[in-house]
């Protein structure tokens, strides 16, 4: 776990130091320092501040509120510390802000967790200089739908969900697109979420004759389809998104499930020296921590390769593959990511690890 004051130490060291020199590239790192976001922000902060310390560059910290109104404070501060691109960003409300001054500034802004497609699409008609590391709306069902047509598509798919609005929109984006390539589920069906058991409905799973099965709902109601699935000895795959990523209780997932979801980069292989590296600091690398590090690293390469070029930051943003020490990383023209994050992971005791073996 990160320790809070430990990183504070850290960033107010490294704050002082910028406050004597100017080294290599000035970088500002936008995360809340308290508050009920402060653990989140620590690890954006371990994971930037590391990768600046080890290159060599300039951090700047600037206090992250996450209030209504707060991101004109967080451009100011930017601006008035002359930075040359910002990474961070937690929260909508601070890039709302804080955009109109970064453009007149030419200050890029690197998000790791904002996803609004509202506020990507007002970046892009008002030319804000705003760069996404998080997925893009409807990131999640496009991953789910390339994984279902490459490794079910010949099998009988049922089609759940728990009647929430993320679950009934997940799953019906889901449907949409696999009868657009011609195939239509066996079942579909919306559950009643949080029950202790669900013997009647994977008895009708198997009366169906699904094997398939890709569930719009949250981890404790898909590890109690799974294990009564098993009880009832009905063989069922069992596909789940993003919402795996929980606490595993009060019921353990069984080993095997899958799930199309962001992942741990500390279990990829791309990032496992990086991670290890972090470790032997002292650093967990959890959550935000290592695509922290990458923005920075991002920021700090493309800063350095912007003024060696003598081109805009924001057009080598665009045309650059950076080699991260999480893997690749490239920008569409939209400022999105070029390649969508989501991952099919497999549950396997204690984590969601990449399938040892291909999906049958």
């Amino acid at each position: 776990m990160i320790n809070l004051r430990g990183i504070a130490a850290v960033l107010m060291l490294l704050g002082a130091a910028a406050q004597g020199h100017a080294a290599g590239v000035t970088i500002g790192v936008v995360a809340p320092e308290n508050g009920p976001l402060a653990l989140l922000g620590a690890q954006i902060a371990a994971g930037a501040g590391f990768e600046i310390q080890q290159s060599g560059n300039t951090l700047v910290a600037v206090n992250e509120t996450c209030e209504d109104n707060g991101g004109a404070a967080v451009g100011d501060a930017l601006v008035a510390a002359k930075v040359q691109i910002a990474v961070g960003f937690l929260c909508s409300e601070t890039l709302e802000g804080a955009l109109p001054k970064l453009k007149d500034a030419g200050i890029p802004a690197i998000t790791v967790s904002v996803r609004s497609r509202i506020l990507m699409e007002d970046a892009l008609k008002n030319a804000w200089p705003l760069f996404r590391m998080a997925p893009a709306d409807g990131a999640e069902a496009a991953k789910i739908n390339e994984v279902i047509l490459k490794n079910w598509a010949a099998d009988p798919i049922a089609l759940i969900e728990d009647g929430t609005i993320h679950g009934r929109e997940l799953t019906e984006a889901v449907r949409n697109a696999l009868e657009q390539n011609g195939l239509k589920p066996v079942f579909t069906d919306t559950y009643r979420p949080g029950q202790e058991q669900q013997i009647a409905l994977v008895r009708r799973l198997k009366r169906a004759g699904a094997t398939k099965v890709f569930v719009g709902g949250d981890r404790n109601d898909i590890a109690v389809i799974a294990r009564d699935a098993e009880a009832e000895n009905i063989p069922l795959s069992i596909l789940g998104g993003d919402a795996m990523r929980a606490a595993d209780q009060p019921l353990p997932l069984g080993s095997g499930v899958r799930a199309v979801a962001l992942p741990e980069y500390a279990v990829l292989p791309e990032a496992a020296a990086a991670a290890e590296t972090l470790r032997a600091k002292g650093i967990e690398p959890e959550g935000y921590v290592l695509p922290s590090l990458a923005a920075a690293f991002i920021a700090g390469q493309a800063a350095e390769a912007a003024a060696a070029a003598g081109k805009p930051l924001q057009e080598t943003l665009l045309g650059t593959t950076f080699q991260t020490p999480v893997g690749a990383v490239a920008f569409t023209g939209t400022h999105e990511l070029s390649q969508n994050p989501y991952r099919l992971l497999e549950w396997r005791g204690n984590g969601f690890f990449p399938p040892a073996a291909p999906t049958q």
